[in-house]
């Protein structure tokens, strides 16, 4: 198996700019697709009355206590 960085770079760009070309709509289906399958792996089901995962909001402590 042979890498080609120039190839693998390319398609990187070129995947990432169809991405970006897509539709608010479309890119929101995909990330709410992405959020099931991760639950699935991770064992636990979306419940069915909940359209969005609500996750805690991380802590950023920008002064020291």
């Amino acid at each position: 198996m042979t890498f080609d960085l120039q190839k693998i770079i390319e398609s990187k760009r070129a995947f990432r700019s169809n991405l970006a070309a897509r539709p608010i709509g479309e890119k929101l289906r995909m990330l709410d697709a992405l959020r099931e399958r991760e639950l699935a792996i991770r064992g636990r089901a979306l419940p069915a009355d909940s359209s969005l995962l609500r996750d805690a909001p991380a802590s950023y402590r920008t002064k020291p206590e």
